[in-house]
């Protein structure tokens, strides 16, 4: 029997630890290295190209700050074997198992820490992506502490109760590994990244007129619910959707860790580490359906996914592929996304809030006040056709934006801010939580039938109202499920325990460009 991490005749075994991320969480690997009589290099374990490639950066690297790459043979077995390692994230465990088997550095902390890096030719460590569920899941499993590139240490710090090692080059790693340096474990105070954070680079405060559309946002803040704006060219529909998040409730510290977890699998975390800022993601009308919902051929989070607890908007909605608006469908209602291959599958969390934007018409100026539309016969319909009524229905607020007044741009009484709207929704959001503490629900947009049917209770004369509307509007099943959780959600921003005709009215009025109403 092999004693690990200690000579054995002409055999020399030694154990490193580096992990891998699938989908949003890490797996730990173990990278065992043995050194015996031969000259070969083998490395096992599922290795994809650029894992294999680490052989050359490593050898540079060992050179290159006066150390020896050994001339015998040498195999890196990393386990579990049946799984996939990708990327160069395995670069400084392998190096530092290799040093560690041929002598030339000790092994005594090796068990404890986890070795993560991409090594340049001169041993610099290049960040890494998927650092925080790498964090997490190494605390989870009892590691004293990570030894990362400096780069990556701020967000690998956001997890508490585990040494976060940022070091430079290779040379810090030997360093820190025989003792002959000591660094200290960067630590941060999670507290101050939701005290420093400054709010509002835009305002409600900005906006002249459009009272009705802040209304709709108001409500669709309150509830968490889905918004598609209709209107002519210049009418504000931009402008208003950039300040939805701006009213939206703080995020709290699970929400920021859930969402900078997605953006750390992404690589697109910044210095500042944690995300304390709900998101708002607006992806071009050219995206793919892969780059919108993810996977791709080494699976990665897409825009709905990075969208998470926040806002994705999609300007120009007609404009997008049939394709790519009908993978929607599916996220919108589940808010998650599986992407499944042969041999595994991954879910992404993708709780966003859609807030989608449109002209009426190809030209933009049909049923405009004052500019006539010059669109051919039957132009607006099929381009109003382009947006299925499955996805229609998982809108629950169906707004029309119109063009503002000279008057209301020259008014000057400013008005009401984001800061007020966001504490009638912060009140509205706490009832919620109280009546959701139970259950896995948020907030009303998410309400499931079960709840629906304890906390939309209507009267006889709310259920009459809402038939009328049903008939004359020729609304599905579902559009008639959101219009009871918008009117909940009307409700709440009253502080009414009870759903009346006047929160049924605004709620109906709020689906008022459903496809009968556009084709009539």
């Amino acid at each position: 029997m092999i004693n690990l991490n200690k000579k054995s005749e002409s055999i020399m075994l030694v154990r490193t630890y580096g992990s891998a991320v699938f989908g949003i969480d890490a797996t730990t690997i173990t990278i065992e290295v043995n050194i015996a009589n031969g000259v070969n290099f083998c490395m096992v374990g599922l290795p994809d190209k650029a894992v294999q490639e680490s052989q050359q950066r490593i050898k540079a690297a060992l050179k290159n700050n006066g150390l020896n790459y050994p001339g015998k043979e040498i195999t890196v077995n990393m386990a579990p074997a049946d799984i996939r390692k990708e990327g160069s994230t395995f670069d400084l465990a392998i190096a530092i198992g290799i040093l560690a088997a041929s002598e030339q550095i000790q092994s005594d902390k090796l068990s404890d820490y986890l070795l993560l890096g991409e090594l340049s030719l001169d041993g610099t460590l290049h960040p890494l992506k998927g650092i925080l569920p790498i964090a997490m899941q190494a605390k989870k499993e009892g590691y004293k502490g990570i030894v990362l590139p400096k780069t990556n240490e701020s967000e690998a710090a956001i997890v508490d109760g585990i040494d976060i090692l940022g070091m430079e080059n290779l040379s810090d790693v030997i360093e820190f590994i025989n003792g002959t340096k000591v660094f200290t474990p960067h630590r941060i105070n999670i507290e101050s990244f939701f005290e420093q954070h400054d709010l509002d680079e835009v305002d409600f405060k900005d906006v002249k007129g459009q009272t009705a559309i802040k209304r709709a946002f108001e409500i669709a803040a309150a509830g968490g619910h889905n918004v598609i704006l209709i209107g002519p060219p210049g009418a504000g529909k931009s402008m208003l959707a950039k300040r939805l998040s701006t009213i939206l409730p703080p995020m709290s510290t699970e929400e920021a860790l859930e969402t900078t977890k997605i953006h750390s699998v992404a690589g697109k975390i910044t210095s500042k580490g944690l995300i304390v800022q709900r998101p708002f993601r607006k992806p071009h009308h050219t995206i793919s359906d892969v780059a919108l919902v993810g996977g791709g051929s080494y699976p990665q989070p897409g825009e709905i996914s990075l969208a998470h607890n926040g806002v994705l908007f999609l300007d120009e909605l007609p404009e997008y592929k049939r394709q790519v608006l009908e993978v929607m469908r599916q996220p919108l209602e589940d808010r998650t996304v599986t992407v499944s291959r042969a041999k595994f599958s991954i879910d992404y969390p993708a709780g966003f809030m859609l807030i989608a934007a449109m002209n009426p018409c190809p030209c933009g100026y049909f049923n405009h006040p004052e500019k006539e539309c010059v669109c051919p016969p039957g132009t607006v319909q099929r381009y109003l056709n382009k947006i299925s009524g499955p996805l229609l229905d998982r809108i629950d607020l169906h707004v029309e934006v119109t063009p503002v007044s000279f008057d209301e741009l020259t008014y000057e009484v400013p008005s009401e801010c984001s800061k007020t709207i966001r504490e009638r929704v912060i009140e509205a959001r706490k009832i919620q939580i109280l009546r959701y503490q139970n259950s896995k629900t948020h907030c009303n947009a998410q309400m499931q039938r079960r709840e629906q049917l304890s906390y939309c209770a209507i009267s006889e004369e709310g259920k009459t109202l809402l038939k009328n509307a049903m008939d004359r509007l020729g609304l599905s099943a579902r559009a008639y499920d959101r219009i009871l959780k918008v009117a909940r959600t009307i409700a709440d921003l009253e502080g009414s325990e009870k759903i009346g005709l006047p929160h049924l009215s605004e709620a109906i009025q709020l689906r008022s460009l459903d496809r009968e109403t556009w084709a009539g």
